[in-house]
């Protein structure tokens, strides 16, 4: 019999907010399970198992991710376009460190097919349209933004920038500065 009041759609919902207090890694059925105070095997009505809830937790980080990210980047482009989506990355990780680390999931090719996925590459391959890039230099520009923002977000939420001094945030801005003039004089292969 399944509970009242628990669907799918609220169990990824409440391991995503257990994710951001306690670790994406830390997130399981059993721990669900404890946070709605039932037992195991009433969740496995609406999930699978552990991995099931973890991809489903992945793609909400995704589609959140996406939504802001488009929200962030309409009417804007150029380095107003890289500075804005850069920030939605850093701002979502800061403010979802377990559903940032949940969008890092390795999902399987049907679950990548119909994630927000896609939107986030076509999100920044239309910021580089504003700096002239064509194939193939525009895939290796998509894997750099992509480096350095996981890159930097993810040292920066495992505090590895907190021991010195000058503040991330002005670090965070010469990346940006840094970033854009590379992608205005994009060097010739």
């Amino acid at each position: 019999m399944v509970r009242v009041g628990l669907t799918t759609e609220r169990l990824v919902q409440a391991g995503a907010e257990l994710a951001d207090e306690v670790g994406f890694d830390q997130v399981t059925v059993s721990a669900l399970a404890r946070r709605f105070d039932v037992k195991v095997a009433s969740l496995y009505s609406h999930l699978k198992n552990s991995q099931d809830l973890k991809t489903g937790i992945a793609l909400l980080a995704l589609e959140e991710l996406a939504d802001r990210g488009a929200a962030a980047l309409a009417g804007r482009a150029g380095k107003d376009a890289l500075i804005a989506l850069a920030n939605v990355y850093r701002d979502y990780a800061a403010e979802h460190p377990g559903r940032y680390a949940a969008a890092q999931l390795r999902l399987t090719p049907e679950a990548a097919a119909a994630s927000a996925g896609s939107r986030h590459s076509q999100m920044t391959r239309a910021i580089l349209r504003g700096y002239d890039l064509t194939e193939p230099d525009q895939t290796h520009a998509v894997r750099l933004l992509g480096s350095v923002f996981h890159g930097y977000v993810s040292l920066e939420l495992a505090g590895g920038f907190s021991h010195s001094a000058p503040d991330s945030q002005e670090t965070w801005t010469r990346i940006l500065d840094g970033l854009d003039a590379l992608l205005r004089n994009w060097p010739a292969p």
